[in-house]
């Protein structure tokens, strides 16, 4: 069950952040057009701006369900198996804790920018853009915890996430 909702989460966040990605590449390019032909774009570099803060969370939720953010998997692997389960369980609520003040810390933020908007764009109110970050930080912790239990397993076996990672990029670039 874990591992259809983990797949799911994962198919969804790839769509947001390959659209988001896509429409901000449209906006630039837009913009350097409408620029060369003598009539910028005033909205462009702030809606540019809220898509990159957008595509950050989003893409972060994703780096962290196939567990590709930064972590030490050879050290982490040199500790014997009791603290390497103290260290896993240790880091986890660390993230967890993390992102948990970030959500709070957002969610505050919402309530504080009330009706203000876009400064070029007055019909998109600051409260919507900058939901990422609640909504964001609650896609992580989702992530984070739907991939503790095989990180546990693979962690407990002293299997190296990473090397797996690579070892299965290469394998299907070598199929096509």
């Amino acid at each position: 069950m874990i591992d259809v909702i983990k797949r799911w989460l994962a198919r969804v966040l790839e769509f947001i952040s390959i659209t988001l990605l896509v429409s901000m590449a449209v906006i630039v390019v837009m913009a350097v057009i409408f620029r060369f032909l003598g009539n910028s774009l005033v909205w462009y570099d702030e809606v540019a701006s809220v898509n990159l803060a957008w595509l950050t969370y989003y893409g972060s939720a994703l780096a962290v369900i196939h567990r590709g953010h930064l972590g030490f998997p050879g050290l982490f692997l040199s500790l014997p198996k009791n603290l390497r389960a103290l260290a896993f369980i240790t880091a986890e609520l660390v993230v967890i804790s993390f992102f948990a003040v970030i959500g709070y810390a957002g969610w505050y933020l919402l309530e504080i920018f009330g009706d203000e908007t876009l400064v070029s764009l007055s019909f998109v109110p600051l409260s919507f853009t900058q939901s990422v970050i609640p909504v964001g930080a609650a896609l992580i912790i989702l992530a984070e915890v739907l991939s503790i239990p095989d990180a546990w397993r693979k962690s407990m076996a002293g299997v190296d996430y990473e090397k797996e990672m690579i070892d299965q990029a290469i394998e299907e670039a070598s199929k096509s």
